[in-house]
């Protein structure tokens, strides 16, 4: 009875956490419309959390916004510092979600950073992994830093600034660091805390040959940006969102091609020195001019940036652009002229245009995404070509330099772990049932360093959300620097691909997965301390109910993903992992350490409980494990022996004594009876038979059986 109640109150508590969605924290947290459009931002946030000294705040103003901050000195009223948003200084800047990481960031009047609170988040690893306090204590490390500081995780050298990481949110991070950057320098330099550094202006050849379309956008004088229906979060439709081309002016071989040799001379004409001329024509169901735009305002669909200056255009920026006169241009309903007018830009190095999408509204919600295209000035218009650039390697490659070491020591275990298992057999020749050493430390072994190592350490725990990731990244666009990021993770999941393929899930469930070793090494230990005696396996009938619910579990949360991430994300934490390896879980709210505590209870008592009925990874991990390449050896009279079965702590040779490849956690202990000719009844009926008979034992072969004595003459 005590059994049965146990399994329920496991179910029931299981189906609770599922239905319970607790939004918390900044994660996916409503946001007023306001904020992001209205011209009083402080009104509808605390701006006097991240500037505490300021009593009162200015309206928003400039290109990035950003408002003022003000305090009353013996009447006076005293400039205190800068609040502004990071959407609206770095709306290009996107976390590991695809998503802005909504920041409110204070500067005081000599432009260091006085304080940054994030509003609004959408990353899975900080709801399915790692805390959110861990990334609010990250961000406190910016105040007292300079506008437009460059921030190293880790050690830094020489003007940079050492951060110390959030293991296992690398992207994120660094995704903050850019926002917080940029973000910074850019309202810094419009109130002159900064001067913008001159580069090296362009010097264009002499080249003034006719070009068409297609030979201009071949060559890479014209650009294109297009951003569909769907990325822009509306319906499908044939047509996009919107179809931008554009391109530079001032080159006389692209200026003469667009505008012709009379237009080309006449814009020359009224630029001054150091302004730059650039083409815009569109398509779609959209405009990039934007159909709010007002005489006198900004042009808020479109900007340019180049490294950390961003440029944006206002109605005195723009020229209208009567024709395109190069043969072979598509068709556009929309065109302009923008004037860039600061002298920190050179069309000699790259940069970038970028269209700012205000999404479809959900709710009192508005999400906004951009989309943008490098443009860099052919060669052959510059003399002497193009300069040199420092290149920035991409920002995974720190996480990856940084673990470098462990990363060997994760790789020497997975190698191990593989080598291993290949050599199953010769091991598990060796061993018999009441001596099973061969199996069984090197399998104790490589669970311990999988709790300590990859679980506590490293929290390289793999979880379904990544799952969902990979699935959706599929669907909607891979990015590369996205799974790049946590090395051991990315490591673990080729690992778990390659060995699904070839032996199925048990090598990841039953040998390598932390929180399965966990449970595993729990069971185990409860059996020492003189608990053996009521640790039990659940009766085949309920078994082989129950452990249809984890595969219920999965498909609720890939529907989930469908209609809404976050939600799945939620849904996700009945994985009990991030309560296990990633936080204390006595901090966490009493649900969520009840249930934990319920798993760790069971696990003593019974082999493997979440694994066998509730975890969703392990169930799309099942799923592909049935088409293995190599299986387990069987032998004919498995089919009615059911010494194997009796043994499987998984629960998985059904009483035709075939082998579920969905549900072996290949523990072994088959294979050990396989070779052991005194547990095996049929080879112990036929190592009794020669020994009756004086004829000596041969090793086991292929079938189970010893291999045929030859008698020579």
């Amino acid at each position: 009875m005590t059994r049965y109640f146990l399994i329920k109150l496991l179910a029931a508590i299981a189906l609770w956490m599922m239905a319970m969605v607790a939004h918390a924290g900044a994660y996916e947290s409503e946001l007023p419309a306001g904020l992001f459009t209205q011209p009083d931002l402080c009104r509808h946030t605390s701006c006097e959390s991240v500037l505490p000294q300021a009593t009162r705040f200015s309206l928003r103003e400039g290109s990035p916004s950003f408002v003022r901050g003000f305090r009353d000195v013996d009447g006076r009223e005293e400039l205190v510092g800068y609040v502004f948003l990071s959407t609206d200084a770095t709306p290009e800047i996107v976390g590991y979600s695809g998503k802005p990481i909504v920041t409110l960031v204070g500067m005081d009047a000599q432009g260091r950073i006085s304080g940054a609170r994030i509003l609004k988040h959408s990353e899975p690893i900080l709801l399915a992994g790692i805390p959110e306090s861990e990334l609010s204590r990250y961000i406190a490390q910016y105040t007292g830093t300079l506008p437009g500081a460059r921030y190293e995780l880790g050690k830094a050298e020489g003007e940079h600034i050492a951060m110390e990481a959030v293991s296992g949110a690398t992207v994120t991070v660094i995704a903050e660091n850019q926002a917080i950057s940029r973000g910074s320098y850019a309202v810094a330099r419009q109130v002159g805390l900064v001067k913008a550094v001159a580069r090296p202006q362009a010097r264009f050849t002499s080249d003034t040959t006719l070009r068409d379309w297609a030979t201009l956008t071949k060559e890479g004088s014209v650009r294109r940006l297009i951003v569909s229906a769907e990325q822009a979060g509306g319906p499908s439709s044939h047509r996009p969102f919107i179809d931008l081309w554009f391109g530079y002016l001032n080159a006389p071989a692209i200026g003469i091609s667009i505008l012709g040799e009379a237009g080309y001379r006449r814009l020359m004409a009224d630029l001054s020195p150091g302004e730059h001329a650039i083409f815009v024509i569109g398509e779609g169901t959209s405009s990039f001019k934007g159909s709010a735009f007002v005489r006198g305002g900004i042009y808020d669909r479109i900007q340019v940036s180049q490294d950390v200056d961003i440029y944006s255009f206002r109605d005195t920026d723009y020229l209208n652009l009567y024709g395109v006169q190069a043969p072979g241009a598509p068709a556009y309903h929309e065109s302009g002229i923008f004037i860039l007018r600061d002298p920190s830009f050179s069309a000699a190095y790259p940069w970038k245009l970028t269209f700012l999408a205000n999404r479809s509204q959900i709710g009192s919600q508005t999400e906004y995404a951009n989309f943008d295209a490098d443009y860099w000035l052919p060669a052959r218009h510059l003399e002497g070509g193009r300069p040199r650039l420092e290149t920035t390697a991409p920002s995974w490659t720190q996480a990856w330099t940084n673990k470098r070491w462990e990363i060997a020591g994760f790789v020497a275990l997975l190698l191990f772990t593989a080598a291993f298992y290949a050599m199953h057999r010769r091991w598990a020749a060796r061993s018999r049932r009441t001596d099973k050493r061969w199996i069984l430390w090197p399998h104790i072994g490589v669970w311990l360093v999988a709790v300590v190592f990859v679980g506590f350490w490293q929290l390289a725990q793999p979880s379904v959300v990544q799952l969902l990731t990979l699935l959706h990244a599929l669907i909607d666009g891979w990015r590369w620097d996205l799974f790049l990021s946590d090395p051991l993770i990315f490591l673990f999941w080729i690992f778990i691909a390659v060995t699904i393929v070839l032996w199925g899930r048990g090598v990841f469930c039953g040998w390598l997965c932390p929180y399965g070793s966990l449970s595993e090494l729990l069971y185990k230990f409860a059996g020492r301390i003189g608990l053996k005696r009521w640790q039990f396996r659940v009766p085949a009938r309920w078994h082989h109910r129950l452990r249809w619910s984890k595969y219920v579990v999965l498909a609720v949360l890939v529907g989930a993903s469908f209609h809404s991430m976050a939600l799945a994300e939620h849904l996700a934490e009945i994985e009990p992992f991030k309560s296990t390896f990633l936080v204390h879980v006595w901090t966490r709210s009493w649900p969520f350490i009840a249930f934990w505590t319920l798993l760790m209870v069971a696990a003593m008592f019974t082999e493997r409980p979440f694994c066998k009925y509730l975890c969703p990874l392990g169930a799309a991990l099942a799923i592909p494990s049935r088409w293995r390449v190599f299986g387990l050896w069987r032998k004919a009279e498995c089919t009615t022996c059911k010494a194997c079965a009796a043994g499987c702590g998984s629960q998985a040779i059904d009483d035709k004594g075939r082998i579920d490849p969905s549900e072996c956690m290949q523990c072994l202990d088959c294979m050990v009876l396989y070779y052991d000719d005194h547990a095996c009844p049929p080879l112990a009926s036929e190592r009794k038979r020669r020994a009756k008979a004086g004829l000596p034992l041969t090793p086991v072969g292929r079938d189970g059986h010893f291999i045929p004595l030859r008698l020579t003459e």
